[in-house]
């Protein structure tokens, strides 16, 4: 066990440091959310100013059309994500092939089989977990469009449970955006495991980079500026 830990050392830091940026930072955006602006906190407080407009009307025919089209994004990073797992499934079951192919490019550490078989399952599982994250998105959205039809019709802002029905419809919109978003991530996230297949160094860059990216999309980006105004 020692000498298999010490002849692939670099590759267990690199890994290491791919499932901490990936966990750490989902757990840190999830929890900064909530004592700070950020895409998520500004995009709930839309859903929930829209909820609340939905409940004052009676015909929502246009509401239930902004959640189909929500609907269809998702269902086409799921059908994507598919695709990806049978194009990857392929590539394992031809493992010399795409060995041969990589290396021959410069910057490519040499690999044993088992070391390929063990990145691709790699790709394979975040794969997987992006596949159940954009189904559950999905299912929440219907979940939304149930509710919306079960709604009843508020005249005025003042009547009895009003609020609560806002606040449960802007509250599960927001659990199905935070799944759809999870997905979004771990796209980001397979491309630095692809980083792998080159080099153990450029894999361990890459998800540091990723988390750059994504926290000054969510946090620091001209577009979250733009909702705050």
């Amino acid at each position: 066990m020692n000498a298999l830990i010490m002849e692939h050392w670099l590759n267990l830091i690199a890994l290491s440091v791919f499932f901490i940026c990936f966990k750490g930072y989902s757990e840190y955006a999830r929890k900064h959310a909530r004592s700070s602006s950020c895409l998520a906190s500004e995009l709930h407080k839309a859903r929930y100013d829209w909820m609340k407009e939905l409940l004052k009307r009676e015909i929502r025919v246009a509401d239930n059309t902004a959640i189909a089209n929500l609907e269809r994004s998702v269902s086409f990073f799921a059908s994507t994500t598919m695709l990806i797992l049978a194009g990857l499934m392929t590539i394992l079951g031809s493992t010399e092939k795409a060995i041969d192919l990589v290396e021959s490019l410069p910057f490519v550490s040499p690999a044993s089989r088992a070391e390929w078989e063990l990145k691709l399952l790699l790709l394979i599982v975040v794969f997987i977990y992006a596949f159940f994250k954009f189904t559950w998105s999905l299912r929440q959205y219907g979940f939304v469009t149930v509710l919306i039809g079960g709604a009843p019709y508020f005249s005025h802002p003042e009547q009895a449970g009003y609020e609560t029905a806002a606040q449960r419809l802007s509250k599960m919109g927001s659990m199905a955006a935070h799944n759809f978003n999870m997905g979004l991530r771990t796209y980001y996230f397979s491309i630095a495991v692809l980083g792998w297949f080159i080099n153990p160094w450029i894999f361990m860059f890459g998800p540091v980079t990723i988390v750059f990216v994504l926290y000054r999309r969510e946090f620091k980006s001209r577009t979250l500026r733009t909702l705050t105004q």
